[in-house]
C-alpha cells in the first residue's frame, strides 16, 4: 500500500457513479500538466473509470469517495478510497482488474480499516 504521505491533489467526492465523470475529468487535467502524451491520458482515464466500478458498489450509502493524486515529473498515483465494512477484495480476475492492471506500471487493492480503495501508478511513456 501507498506509504502515508500528504497527497498533491485530493478530490472528495459523493459515492454516486455520477461523480465518475468529475474524477475522470481531474485526472485527465493532472496527466496532461505531467506532459503525459494523449494516449497515456486516455488510458489512465479509463483506469480510473475501471477502478471505481471496483470499489463504487462496496462503498457506504452516504459517503464519500477520496481520490488522492501524488505526482512527480513524469509519473502519477492515484488512490481512490471509498468507506467500505467489506473486508473481501473485489476479485483480481475480473474484466475492471484486468482493464486496471493492463492500462498502468502498477496496480493494487486494499481492506482494512473500514475502507477499500485501489492504487495506481503510471509512468508517461515520453518519460521513459
Amino acid at each position: 500500500m501507498l506509504e502515508r504521505m500528504r497527497p498533491d491533489v485530493e478530490l472528495r467526492l459523493p459515492v454516486d457513479s455520477a461523480y465518475v465523470s468529475v474524477l475522470r475529468a481531474t485526472t485527465v487535467s493532472l496527466a496532461a500538466r505531467l506532459d503525459f502524451t494523449i494516449d497515456d491520458i486516455e488510458d489512465l482515464r479509463m483506469a480510473v473509470g475501471e477502478a471505481c466500478a471496483m470499489v463504487l458498489p462496496s462503498a457506504e450509502e452516504g459517503s464519500d469517495l477520496v481520490c488522492a493524486f501524488f505526482m512527480k515529473n513524469g509519473e502519477v498515483t492515484i488512490t481512490i478510497t471509498v468507506p467500505s465494512t467489506q473486508t473481501e477484495l473485489p476479485e483480481e480476475d475480473g474484466f475492471a482488474w484486468q482493464v486496471l492492471s493492463a492500462l498502468t506500471t502498477h496496480a493494487e487493492l486494499a481492506s482494512g480499516d473500514g475502507a477499500l480503495s485501489v492504487s495506481m501508478t503510471m509512468h508517461s511513456t515520453v518519460a521513459a
